[in-house]
């Protein structure tokens, strides 16, 4: 969507399928209110922190070992003077083995610079991605409270 959208990414020494079954289980990660499945095609689920953040995800791609992609549907963010700028967007992970370590590479393709919410929701996902995501993969243990909590 846009080369300046939100991406970064980590290694692990988890082979590629550990990685994804720790993506697609997204409440032992993400924080907050995470309700509906999200691991098959097709499936919808949300994701809200009270008072700051909604979102529904519709998962769109799914490539065990190797892809995970979630469309937002809808979106809701307080915080921002357009509460629906995360809708429309695309959270994608990709996984990829690398020697005998396993590379994640996340982007939220259409949350750019020019967003309002850009900052707060790139810290965010630097937090649940690099934090909880990571440690959730290898040590498989859940997340601890965001900063902002």
């Amino acid at each position: 969507m846009d080369s300046q959208s939100y991406a970064t990414s980590f290694t692990v020494d988890q082979n590629p399928d550990e990685v994804y079954a720790a993506i697609t289980d997204v409440a032992r990660w993400w924080t907050g209110e995470v309700a509906g499945p999200a691991g098959q095609v097709g499936d919808e689920f949300t994701y809200a922190y009270p008072d700051l953040h909604y979102s529904r995800q519709r998962v769109t791609e799914l490539v065990p070992g190797e892809r995970v992609v979630w469309r937002v549907i809808d979106s809701k963010l307080t915080f921002a003077s357009d509460p629906g700028e995360w809708t429309g967007t695309d959270i994608t992970f990709d996984i990829a083995e690398q020697g005998d370590q396993t590379v994640v590479r996340f982007a939220h393709d259409g949350l750019v610079p020019r967003f309002e919410c850009f900052e707060n929701c790139s810290s965010a996902w630097s937090f649940y991605i690099n934090g909880s995501l990571r440690r959730l993969i290898t040590t498989g243990e859940g997340p601890t409270p965001p900063p902002w909590a």
